[in-house]
């Protein structure tokens, strides 16, 4: 059966409830473009070093190589953004590309490195070691859903692997 998209205006149960759905959609379209580029970073970087004959120094070299480049580009925005903003955009993060922020910090830049933010993260109330579930933000969802960015499919395979 051909999937079938059903819409309606959205009611809400207070005022409550709208402000925060607003305040998450806003929060939320300004960290796409940070998004964007971190997913863009993680592909090229499991691209890169996906390859057999790259060696580790090479491999050290491009990633502080792509990670300076972005800190150039993005650095100073990324650091405005509140401790609200940058859980969000953990949370798109790992639901673009699947995996949790903790396991690329610790692959591409060490256990340190990796251990540091996690711990970082605890104490801001939340954490970049788990991995991202569409049925623990819903109203997430609902936004990405609206804006144009349908769950990815790993999550869908997940979803009917799991059902059967």
């Amino acid at each position: 059966m051909q999937p079938v998209e059903i819409t309606a205006a959205r009611e809400w149960a207070n005022d409550t409830v709208q402000y925060k759905y607003n305040q998450m959609k806003y929060y939320i379209t300004t960290v796409l473009p940070y998004v964007h580029a971190a997913t863009a970073l993680h592909n090229e970087l499991a691209l890169k070093t996906g390859q057999e004959d790259i060696k580790r120094k090479e491999r050290r070299q491009f990633v502080n190589m792509r990670e300076q480049q972005l800190k150039e580009q993005y650095g100073a925005e990324v650091k405005e953004l509140n401790v609200t903003q940058g859980a969000l955009m953990i949370k798109l993060i790992a639901r673009q590309t699947g995996a949790n922020l903790y396991d690329m910090l610790k692959e591409y830049k060490g256990q340190v490195f990796a251990a540091k933010w996690l711990a970082w993260s605890k104490l801001n109330g939340f954490s970049i070691g788990r991995k991202y579930n569409p049925d623990d933000n819903i109203m997430m969802e609902n936004i990405m859903e609206d804006l144009g960015y349908p769950l990815p499919s790993f999550y869908k395979e997940r979803v009917i692997l799991t059902a059967n």
